[in-house]
């Protein structure tokens, strides 16, 4: 795949060599760990990291090449790139520099606070079950079929992102679903990604800590259907699918200048679901539109669950799937990991572990679970540090509101003390809980023992927070930590 640095150069009118441009790069790294034989290291100035403090090391891991936006000493037999901006130079280099495989695979999209990763599984299984090649990019890891890597970001930078489409692509993939995040819309990671179809879940509180303000938050989730359309995009017939009933549909809809196939629980939409009906192994319901209409009864369940696979079936007709492939599928499909997920070791009370790191998420899986809750609902929770601070209190209320017992714990602390986290979550615990019970248990593993030891026939014990993680952040150091593994350890000894 090598590039003459020449090639490269071409790209950037305004860049200034130092150095021979003939030089055939191989790779581009970001890390100086991750550089090789003829690689060009690419320095980005970050706020705790700066990429031109590890030119050395890079060089002498055979880097023949450096991009930068600083004045550096020359080195012999490297050639210097200098920019004014790297992070915007690496969006035009990088992309090209693998040959834009994100123009010769089809990209499904999916953006929201909630349920992108629930529905790319789902459009996974659509797009597998009707014969084609399917590649995933999401929170819980990425798929190449079945070929499984590890993930570190929702949607990963652009220098590794156009990588993996590019291994994806010589793997014969024919599609591409991919979850894209608003910090990855707002940074352009997703530059040079060109989407055929893109999908709007919700959009609640979460990422302030970031984004500053709710509108921002917005406005970077509006971004990839304003990319549908862009005068450089070499795709045409784009679909933006949306959920109408959210109330940030207005901003996805006014950049959508595409064909767009809207879907809703509550208001007319090209796919309306109707007769809900949410059981505890399951939801049935119906969906009318003017493609088909399709009759489901699912294994999954939850009003949540309805939306995610509405915009499934709208990506998956928006893709020409037909739709008895679509009715088959989904009501094969029984869960994603992290995602509802039942705990069973044979106790006569249910133990579900979700991601439900919001408020909206939070609210979503403990009304699923009093609408099937037989007797008590047992909540053990906590917040993220070095996170939105503002939504501890919220769903700490939440948590009070919805569940008969709460158990406050920690998450990923990160660099937050835990006992601070924990007294913001606890103020709007304190202000909702009433009469009802309420612990606070600082290690996790205790919170959830406690959980299940209170649990009585009936009960359902709700464990949210990290769903699919496997590991705890305490301060500079990681654990590992798996929600499942400790539920399904501390069942197995009351047995």
């Amino acid at each position: 795949m090598g590039k003459k640095i020449r090639a490269l150069i071409d790209l950037l009118p305004e860049a200034k060599i130092i150095g021979d441009g003939n030089k055939c790069i191989d790779t581009i790294e970001h890390d100086s760990r991750k550089v090789g034989k003829n690689s060009l290291f690419v320095c980005i100035p970050g706020s705790k990291v700066d990429g031109h403090n590890y030119i050395l090391q890079a060089v002498q891991n055979g880097a023949v090449a450096v991009l930068v936006e600083k004045d550096i000493v020359e080195i012999d037999g490297v050639t210097i790139i200098k920019v004014d901006d790297v992070k915007a130079t690496i969006q035009t280099i990088v992309p090209y520099f693998y040959d834009y495989p994100a123009r010769k695979l089809r990209m499904i999209g999916i953006t929201g606070t909630n349920g992108k990763t629930t529905t790319s599984y789902l459009i996974r299984a659509i797009l597998r079950n009707a014969g084609f090649k399917v590649g995933v990019i999401g929170t819980i890891q990425i798929m190449i079929e079945d070929e499984i890597l590890p993930i570190h970001n929702t949607t990963p930078d652009i220098i590794d992102l156009q990588a993996i489409l590019a291994d994806m692509q010589a793997k014969g993939m024919d599609y591409v679903v991919m979850e894209v995040s608003s910090h990855a819309l707002a940074l352009n990671r997703v530059a040079g990604c060109e989407f055929d179809t893109a999908v709007f879940t919700n959009v609640t509180q979460d990422h302030l800590d970031f984004h500053k303000t709710f509108e921002n938050y917005i406005e970077a989730k509006s971004k990839l259907f304003a990319s549908l359309t862009l005068l450089t995009n070499c795709k045409e017939n784009k679909t933006a699918v949306i959920n109408i009933d959210d109330s940030a549909a207005k901003a996805m809809l006014a950049k959508s200048e595409c064909r767009t196939i809207s879907y809703a629980i509550h208001k007319n939409a090209d796919l309306k679901a109707e007769n809900i009906n949410v059981l505890a192994n399951g939801a049935k319901f119906s969906i009318h539109s003017n493609f088909a209409n399709l009759d489901l009864n699912l294994k999954i369940t939850g009003i949540f669950n309805v939306y995610n696979v509405m915009g499934a079936v709208g990506a998956a007709f928006a893709e020409g799937i037909k739709a008895d492939v679509i009715k088959q599928t989904l009501e094969s499909f029984e869960s994603v990991p992290g995602r509802f997920e039942l705990v069973d070791e044979g106790q006569t009370f249910s133990v579900i572990v979700d991601y439900a790191h919001t408020p909206d998420g939070l609210e979503n899986i403990l009304k699923t679970a009093r609408q099937i809750a037989k007797q008590h609902i047992i909540t053990v929770f906590g917040c993220g540090g070095d996170r939105d601070r503002t939504k501890r209190p919220i769903m700490g209320r939440i948590a009070a509101q919805l569940s008969d017992v709460v158990i406050a714990t920690s998450d990923n602390p990160r660099t937050e003390d835990p006992e601070f986290i924990l007294s913001q979550v606890e103020e709007g615990v304190l202000e909702a809980i009433g009469d009802k019970k309420h612990k606070k248990i600082t290690d996790r593993k205790s919170a959830i023992e406690e959980a299940i030891s209170m649990a009585s026939e009936g009960d359902i014990v709700i464990i949210a927070g990290k769903g699919h993680e496997n590991y705890q952040i305490l301060k500079d150091k990681t654990i590992h930590f798996d929600d499942k593994e400790v539920a399904r350890d501390v069942l197995r000894r009351l047995r």
